[in-house]
């Protein structure tokens, strides 16, 4: 078989050459896509595919101790109408004065206004039953000035944000049930909004949240913010024949729920009874802090202030970030560091006088001192009448030449100790420490003077949060183990516990077994001896210790 050579070669010339043009027009039609039409090309992009967008979870549950829901997440909505939505736009016109003039299709305008005008009566009736806020005639007047201006961005309710319920009301009716929301005009805002089923019932606790920025702001919701937000997923928009799909490239995670210690029944007598008894002092403000013994659970804790109406609200949490001088409740601190140290014994006794002792140059005074005074009475008695002159007198006796002894005694029992709360703006205790200078004496700077040891020790020129005071008491009756209070047992997920919280101990002895013993016995006497002042709160049906205060 013979090989033309030629006619090969010929053939190959002309595929080589057919080969070469076409590479040749690629190239150019690429460089002409990539110079001339680049920013035609660009916009065509943008207009197929968005950005990517972030896909919100759903925020976690706050629930109560037996499993009631205390804070929860539910919709709602802001919605809003165009009124020139699906109208074309024309080129702009000029005005005798030279600035432009948008001009839309007069006949689909006409179209869009007939719509809304035919049913605008059946609407408004509808909405004042939805939002009952407004009349019929104020929503037909709201949505017909709307519609006359030609809005692009109208209320359909001004200064109302719709509920779940609201919402879908709202989606059946005529215009806003089309299909197209394109051709109704209907642009819809949907947030979350943290509803709580037992309204104020322990709001400074639970926390609060910046709603239009769906971000924790105080309480519980930001303390375990991290645990409730859940982790966002992401999506994009694509436009497919004509239509926008939304593509879910991630799944977002739900936040966890909180199971916190409060129990709502506790907390609604608590709530109920320092209302009233706050009314019937006219007091500014008051709290109630109510703590389960072994565990250190929170299972009722309340603030109230009274504002100018009158009436007492939530409005901080005074409770864990209220620094104040605790008072006569002080002195049980006091007594029990004096008891550890070994350097008084509940049989020794005290001279109070008439009730009028100098200080320094100060008067030292009992509450009875224009009845005369206790006399000399024993350390048990010094706090069952609450004895700031038996109290002081024990404690510059002991510390006056040793004043920081005193303090890191009262560091060391439990009422001076941070406690370490995860909430923002809770305080710890300030104690003042004096420091001697090279003389021996103690320092100017420290703002140390003879009278502060005497005063401090009855409860004054210290600041102590609520809760210390609280959580020093409960170690008392903890046997002497001191816990941090807790105010969430766990975290759960779809009704399971993933993971528990332990009680944390802070101090497993806040003192001597002998000096704990003493203090108990103390106080159950302050409360059910015939001598104690504290004798109203006893109660035949069950054990009850405590300390007055002021």
């Amino acid at each position: 078989m013979k090989f033309d050579k030629k006619y090969i070669n010929t053939r190959i010339t002309v595929i080589v050459v057919i080969a070469a043009i076409a590479m040749i027009a690629i190239i150019s039609r690429a460089v002409y896509v990539a110079t001339v039409q680049n920013e035609e090309w660009k916009k065509v992009g943008a207009v197929s595919v968005s950005d990517t967008m972030p896909l919100l979870p759903t925020r976690g549950n706050i629930l109560s101790a037996d499993g009631q829901l205390m804070a929860s997440s539910l919709p709602d909505y802001k919605v809003y109408i165009d009124f020139l939505s699906g109208v074309e736009r024309l080129p702009d016109s000029i005005a005798p004065n030279g600035s432009k003039v948008k001009v839309y299709n007069p006949d689909q305008m006409a179209d869009k206004d007939s719509m809304w005008n035919a049913n605008m009566d059946t609407i408004c009736r509808a909405l004042a039953e939805i939002c009952p806020r407004y009349t019929f005639e104020e929503h037909r007047a709201h949505l017909m000035e709307g519609l006359q201006n030609h809005k692009r961005y109208w209320d359909v309710s001004p200064r109302v944000v719709l509920n779940f319920i609201q919402y879908n009301d709202l989606m059946r009716l005529p215009v806003f049930n089309l299909k197209n929301r394109y051709a109704s005009g209907l642009s819809v805002k949907p947030r979350n909004n943290r509803n709580k089923p037992f309204g104020s019932l322990a709001r400074r606790t639970l926390g609060e949240m910046f709603g239009a920025k769906d971000s924790a702001r105080s309480g519980l919701e930001l303390a375990y913010d991290s645990l409730l937000r859940g982790e966002p997923g992401l999506k994009h928009n694509k436009k497919v024949l004509k239509k926008y799909l939304s593509i879910v490239d991630k799944e977002p995670v739900d936040g966890y729920d909180l199971v916190s210690t409060i129990d709502v029944s506790m907390q609604d007598i608590c709530e109920s009874a320092l209302r009233e008894k706050l009314h019937e002092l006219e007091a500014s403000m008051g709290v109630v802090v109510l703590m389960e013994v072994k565990t250190g659970d929170v299972k009722a804790i309340v603030n109230l202030m009274r504002y100018d109406d009158g009436e007492y609200y939530e409005a901080r949490n005074y409770a864990l970030a209220a620094l104040m001088e605790p008072g006569s409740t002080f002195k049980t601190a006091s007594i029990l560091v004096a008891l550890d140290d070994g350097y008084i014994k509940t049989s020794d006794y005290v001279d109070t006088g008439s009730g009028i002792c100098n200080m320094y140059g100060a008067s030292m005074k009992d509450h009875n001192w224009h009845r005369g005074g206790y006399g000399t009475i024993d350390v048990p008695h010094v706090l069952m009448v609450s004895s700031n002159v038996g109290v002081s007198k024990l404690i510059d006796k002991y510390y006056h030449n040793q004043p920081d002894k005193f303090v890191e005694g009262l560091r060391r029992v439990g009422i001076g100790t941070p406690l370490g709360l995860p909430f923002d703006g809770a305080a710890d205790p300030k104690i003042r420490m004096p420091h001697k200078d090279h003389k021996g004496g103690y320092k100017m700077s420290d703002n140390w003077s003879a009278t502060a040891l005497a005063w401090m020790s009855i409860g004054y020129e210290t600041q102590i949060p609520p809760i210390s005071t609280v959580s020093f008491y409960n170690a008392i009756a903890n046997g002497g183990k001191l816990v941090r209070p807790r105010f969430v047992k766990g975290i759960s997920k779809n009704g399971e516990m993933v993971e528990e919280f332990p009680v944390e101990v802070i101090r497993p002895h806040i003192c001597k077994e002998s000096s704990l013993k003493d203090i108990q016995g103390i106080l159950y006497r302050v409360v059910n001896d015939k001598d104690g002042l504290g004798k109203r709160a006893g109660n035949p049906y069950f054990h009850v210790s405590g300390k007055t205060g002021t």
